[in-house]
């Protein structure tokens, strides 16, 4: 297979494929309770889910425009901020002690109301930022079904596999999430192979945005969370949630719907940064929980003297 064949290939074939799996993966760590978790607990999802669908994409406009960017990296900006949380964002809970239940909940919801939403506004970006060209404007129905298709259906599958079948659904779907930060890996050296020409002039020139949207979402999530007054655990789900975003399903659409590499560098880049800074905020909270937990201790030792020493 040659190099433009090869190229098609992955886009049409491999991609799609291997999104689909990394859906169900999520599917396979759903049961219905997290959606009801919406109606039990509104505060903390809405807070949530608000500044993933509403001043996520503000934040991502707003940087869009500012900075000194290429229409393609512009698009990829807007392609990022549309699509918030994911797998990644629930591994990274679990790993900073946050409530992973939230996490997996604001994950889910944010996946089905997105199916709707991208189509619209990703044209409205596309006109913005790139012109009136019918090239770079998607048909918002067939978009939407597509989206369905990707991740919707898996998602569904992967419920009724963990209805049905618990344990083998908690087998295959640690697989899946490890299969799915390999298959990341592996579309970054892919990316960075077919474009090595433009790679470091892509670098420079989306790595700054890639950053400062990280950092003001990250921000957005914890104080936010903070000045509503969530608990610890909700602050760190929805700090993780809202300021990491679903980079594979960007590069998705920038390889597969908009057939454009250089649309697919923002998010490739961002990913990179996005891994390093969420591992330096899983340390920052998982300090915090120890210091919460150590102070818990303490006192109930100091209580349990207390009582001890009276007469």
């Amino acid at each position: 297979m040659e190099g433009p064949e090869l190229v098609i290939f992955v886009n049409t074939q491999i991609v799609p494929v291997c999104i689909f799996l990394i859906m169900m993966g999520m599917g396979l760590s759903l049961v219905p309770d997290d959606f009801k978790r919406v109606v039990k607990y509104p505060k903390a999802v809405s807070i949530g889910l608000i500044n993933q669908l509403i001043f996520l994409p503000v934040i991502g406009f707003a940087l869009a425009n500012i900075m000194p960017l290429e229409p393609e990296y512009a698009v990829g900006v807007m392609l990022l901020v549309l699509c918030p949380g994911g797998t990644t964002s629930n591994m990274f809970t679990h790993l900073a002690k946050g409530d992973v239940a939230l996490s997996v909940t604001m994950t889910a919801v944010a996946s089905l109301i997105t199916v709707f939403s991208i189509p619209v506004v990703l044209n409205l970006s596309l006109t913005h930022f790139m012109g009136q060209s019918k090239e770079f404007q998607l048909p918002i129905i067939a978009t939407m079904f597509s989206l369905m298709k990707l991740t919707i259906l898996p998602i569904a599958i992967g419920m009724l596999v963990k209805a049905f079948s618990p344990k083998m659904a908690d087998s295959i779907q640690v697989h899946v999430s490890r299969f799915g930060i390999l298959f990341l890996t592996l579309l970054l050296i892919f990316l960075t192979y077919i474009q090595q020409d433009i790679v470091l002039p892509a670098l420079i020139a989306t790595g700054p945005v890639s950053l400062l949207l990280n950092v003001s979402t990250m921000a957005l999530g914890y104080y936010s969370s903070k000045w509503l007054r969530l608990n610890a655990a909700q602050t760190t789900s929805i700090t993780i949630e809202v300021g990491l975003q679903n980079s594979t399903l960007s590069m998705f659409m920038a390889l597969t719907l908009l057939a454009n590499y250089k649309m697919s560098f923002t998010p490739a880049i961002y990913t990179l940064i996005m891994l390093f800074t969420a591992g330096v905020l899983v340390k920052f909270f998982r300090v915090q929980f120890n210091r919460a937990s150590q102070s818990r201790v303490n006192n109930q030792e100091n209580t349990a003297d207390n009582d001890c020493g009276r007469p």
